[in-house]
């Protein structure tokens, strides 16, 4: 393996290093979002890089708190880690604990910590819409320092792309007419931003852009001011259908997903108009927004180039970085490596090494999207120097699932930052599709951000448990042991199990989005439900404690939905008509009643989700356009024959009982009135049914509970008593 060049690390340190006129009152405003009757007991100030490291600073003087550091990232994280260190409190989405000593504990000695990673980046384009579709400014505000205080210094900022595009393509002579079947719908953006559809869940009110614009104004003036680097969208061949007709001459490549949408249109990177408007596109974004020189493209997300031939890949690849060139001399190709993951049998080593060698290597930077589950830094030889980022994907759609894959987090980038093979390493991410999700997962990756050394696994959940719940009993304590060992073992499935439950009624123990099977025998996950109900009196008024019990319960009840729906399957195949309606009957109830329990969480709420999307509009049209988008990007993903139903099941109050059950229901009235008729039951007939209903369901408008409701200590250890045993049966 080659040295990495002086040369490129500096160019790469030139372009990211931050300025030393740091803005300290933006770092002194975010301490006084997080704990405002505290926050005048924190001193903050300037530290410079140390050898090209992001350093901080923590000390005490004079009865104050005193955080130093290299940007507003540093101090940031400098703060979290005062909170969790010294004062055993947590931020996570997921239930915070923020319960301050009276008196704040001082240092004795300073502590100090610099960061191996130049870049620490954020997000997935999936993200924008699997959690972030309906974002106000209020939200985005507190995601931004939950990014400051985990050492994010690099977030991918693609809010309100769309508006950047309408204005271009207004001034190129565009009808709203010509583009009122290009922008996709709100839940919609990130695969239209990729090429994959087009005016899905549209047409897009102007409204949504112009406020939008506005919004990613202020993302991108708060992350710049904390001292990051926002990494912002560049051009990748993705045109209008009317692009035909305005420029009749142009080399347009139709191209399809294969996932029931319509053909999209690729400009050809040959063809002159390529890199002429990748520039006019850029240079309406910087004057609208500024720049940091970042730029992200994906030229084939899940789509397959027309040829495989090296010269042909290169030659695509240069005219991508020369459309950034032209309008950004200093600019930097941020590439998802996914499609290197996610094509394997196209993208070989001719052709990765292709698309990449196009490039200098100081002006792109690679993205290994997925590398606790599959590092292709070790096929690509790390990416044939380009500089590349180790990332943790961890959560596909949005699922709702205990999963992770935990001892791979805990040691990865530690051994890729001392593996001699790793080439040009420079950074360490987060790029799930979906966040406010297992927190744990996310608290221990960037925990690498600020130490690169050794990890042991069990005294860092010791700490996390203090954190969280306030303290570390021996029940809590063995609680993460058995959740390391099952949920989050991690090793034999890409990503979490979902419930039979959320599937489309079948005979069968999965469907094509709800896959079930496990990482673990699931009755190995009982004792840890035991010992949290157990401990709901030492720990039951934490937030972290309640979210876990019912995260924990709900976990266990979506797993023994998979035994009960065997019991009224064979009930039904053996002409048991009594056992089918006793245990059809159970597998209802279970859904009623894993919707009670995830109702006294907000983190569980269809309602939430709807109300938000409803609020993003100025009239009832589009409210009522916003609430088809929440429900259909949930559900059926598409139309009413799409072939991605599912892919982002949620188990969310509201939805089990309102969707998932109603189906289930229907199912067990076809089966029970074809025997009743003494007719063989068509599955057929249901299908195109049932799918009608589905359709139905995501059109129509409905209020669902947008605030919790009932105790969730109460209603864990009601459901506890009711199935513990019945359960464990089950599994016996």
């Amino acid at each position: 393996m080659k040295k990495v060049s002086l040369t490129l690390l500096v160019s790469l340190f030139c372009i990211f290093q931050l300025s030393a006129q740091i803005d300290l009152g933006e770092s002194k405003a975010l301490i006084k979002r997080i704990i405002p009757t505290r926050a005048s007991a924190f001193e903050v100030g300037y530290l410079p890089q140390e050898n090209g490291k992001d350093v901080f600073e923590i000390s005490s003087k004079n009865g104050k708190i005193i955080l130093k550091g290299s940007t507003g990232v540093s101090i940031a994280s400098a703060f979290n880690y005062y909170l969790n260190e010294y004062c055993h409190c947590q931020i996570t989405w997921n239930g915070s604990n923020l319960a301050l000593p009276k008196v704040l504990p001082v240092l004795k000695t300073p502590v100090k910590k610099n960061s191996d990673f130049l870049y620490r980046y954020y997000l997935n384009y999936c993200t924008f819409n699997y959690s972030m579709s309906w974002w106000d400014w209020k939200r985005w505000e507190k995601e931004i320092d939950w990014m400051a205080l985990h050492g994010i210094n690099m977030p991918l900022a693609i809010t309100g792309e769309e508006n950047t595009w309408y204005e271009v393509y207004k001034e190129m002579g565009f009808s709203d007419d010509d583009l009122k079947g290009f922008f996709s719908g709100p839940a919609y953006f990130s695969w239209f931003w990729m090429g994959n559809l087009d005016g899905w869940g549209g047409p897009l009110p102007l409204s949504w852009m112009k406020s939008h614009h506005e919004l990613q104004k202020k993302i991108i003036q708060r992350e710049r001011a904390l001292g990051m680097k926002p990494v912002l969208p560049a051009f990748t061949g993705h045109v209008p259908e009317a692009f035909k007709k305005h420029f009749p001459k142009a080399k347009l490549k139709a191209t399809n997903w294969t996932n029931g949408f319509a053909d999209t249109y690729i400009l050809d990177a040959e063809d002159p108009l390529f890199a002429e408007l990748g520039k006019k596109f850029l240079e309406k974004q910087t004057k609208m927004f500024g720049t940091d020189h970042f730029y992200s493209a994906d030229t084939f997300n899940e789509n397959e180039p027309p040829s495989d031939e090296p010269a042909f890949l290169s030659k695509l690849s240069a005219k991508v970085y020369e459309g950034m060139q032209q309008a950004d001399p200093k600019a930097v190709w941020v590439m998802q490596a996914w499609l290197f993951y996610s094509d394997r049998k196209f993208w070989k080593e001719p052709q990765v090494k292709a698309l990449l060698e196009a490039v200098p290597n100081d002006k792109m930077l690679l993205l290994d999207l997925a590398t606790e589950i599959e590092p292709v830094w070790k096929r690509t030889q790390a990416y044939y120097g380009k500089p590349w980022v180790w990332n943790m994907l961890h959560n596909f759609g949005g699922n709702v699932n205990l999963f992770g894959r935990i001892e791979g987090v805990a040691n990865g980038p530690v051994q890729a930052l001392n593996d001699p093979n790793k080439g040009n390493l420079q950074g360490l991410g987060l790029t799930m599709e979906a966040i406010e999700q297992n927190p744990v997962l996310y608290a221990l990756t960037m925990r690498h951000a600020w130490d690169s050394s050794p990890l042991d696994l069990d005294k860092w959940l010791d700490g996390y448990i203090r954190n969280r719940y306030g303290k570390v009993t021996p029940e809590n304590r063995e609680v993460w042991q058995i959740l390391k060992r099952t949920a989050y073992n991690g090793t034999t499935i890409r990503d979490g199990a979902e419930s039979i439950l959320t599937g489309r009624p079948t005979f069968d123990s999965t469907t094509i989005w709800t896959r079930t099977k496990l990482n673990y025998p699931p009755k190995e996950l009982l004792p840890a439900w035991q010992l949290m109900v157990k401990s709901i009196a030492a720990n039951g008024s934490k937030e972290g404690f309640q979210y876990d019990l019912v995260d924990i319960s709900r976990q266990v009840l979506a797993n023994y939905a998979l035994p009960l729906q065997k019991k009224w399957v064979t009930a039904y195949r053996k002409n048991d008509w009594e056992s089918f309606q006793k245990y059809t009957q159970e597998y209802l109830i279970l859904i009623d009643d894993m919707d009670e329990l995830l109702g006294t969480r907000q983190d569980f709420l269809l309602g939430k989700w709807i109300k938000e999307a409803r609020a993003c509009g100025f009239t009832p049209a589009e409210k009522d356009l916003y609430e088809q988008n929440a429900r259909d990007l949930i559900t059926l993903w598409g139309d009413a024959n799409s072939p991605l139903h599912e892919y982002s099941n949620r188990q969310w109050n509201g939805l089990m009982k309102d969707f998932y059950k109603v189906r289930w229901q229907k199912f067990f009235d076809a089966l029970t009135t074809a025997h009743q008729k003494g007719e063989k039951y068509q599955h057929e007939t249901f299908e195109k049914e049932i799918k009608q209903w589905e359709w139905s369901w995501v059109t129509s408008h409905k209020d669902f509970m947008a605030m919790p409701k009932g105790n969730p200590n109460q209603i864990a250890q009601k459901l506890f008593d009711k199935y513990y045993v019945k359960i464990q049966q089950a599994y016996e």
